[in-house]
């Protein structure tokens, strides 16, 4: 099945830094991502404009396309998949031939994401073979409570919306450590510098503030999950 998707060289986004990213067509988003109804922060702004055009095809690349763009970036490169978007397969399921195709590109590079793709035994498999193959594929936790369960599973790192910046731990005890790029009001901290997503193995979750317009509801969202 074909994908729609734009690669941006090099991301004007402050808090990302000059790395390449990409955005994957809507459809690659799960039906079951409770942030759909509203909470999304790719859903506003700018970044909503852009993500509607690789959408319908307007503005995009064919996946093969994509995946020879990767595999010709310098060894090492720091990249991020999916500003917008998930992992390629329509809603919740997780296409296999199209992620080994861009986990052999990526080989030699330092690619990093976030899925909300429901961890089914099937998806988890792909998850753990993508983060066994060094293409860091995180967990995207609704809450703290809900990135205990993702945790447990162990087929990778995870991140979690968080309500605040004083949520530093799950119900179950494990620690989050907020976006070091939401946090340095120095403004110097990027992905760039920071790198925490793109370590397969870390142990901590990262924590991530809602911001932009969808924030109140993605707050929501997170506060069902926090510590007590």
């Amino acid at each position: 099945m074909p994908y729609f998707v734009h690669l941006a060289p090099k991301s004007a986004n402050a808090k990302t830094g000059p790395i390449p990213v990409s955005t994957t067509e809507e459809k690659t988003c799960p039906r079951t991502c409770p942030f759909r109804g509203g909470g999304c922060y790719a859903n506003s702004g700018p970044l909503k404009l852009h993500w509607t055009r690789v959408s319908t095809g307007e503005r995009n690349m064919s996946w093969r396309a994509f995946c020879d763009a990767v595999a010709a970036m310098p060894a090492g490169t720091l990249w991020r998949h999916n500003q917008a978007g998930d992992l390629p397969g329509k809603w919740d399921y997780i296409d296999a031939n199209a992620l080994f195709d861009l986990l052999s590109a990526n080989r030699g590079r330092r690619g990093f994401t976030y899925t909300h793709k429901p961890p089914t035994p099937r998806n988890a498999d792909k998850i753990m073979a993508a983060n066994a193959a060094g293409f860091t594929v995180n967990l995207s936790a609704n809450n703290p409570r809900h990135a205990d369960k993702l945790a447990a599973l162990n087929i990778g790192p995870v991140c979690a919306v968080v309500p605040d910046e004083n949520t530093t731990q799950t119900p179950e005890g494990r620690p989050i450590e907020i976006c070091p790029a939401q946090t340095d009001a120095t403004g110097q901290t990027t992905c760039l510098t920071c790198q925490k997503c793109q370590d397969a193995n870390r142990q901590n979750i990262i924590g991530f503030i809602p911001h932009g317009t969808q924030r109140k509801k993605a707050q929501s969202i997170a506060s069902k999950g926090k510590k007590q």
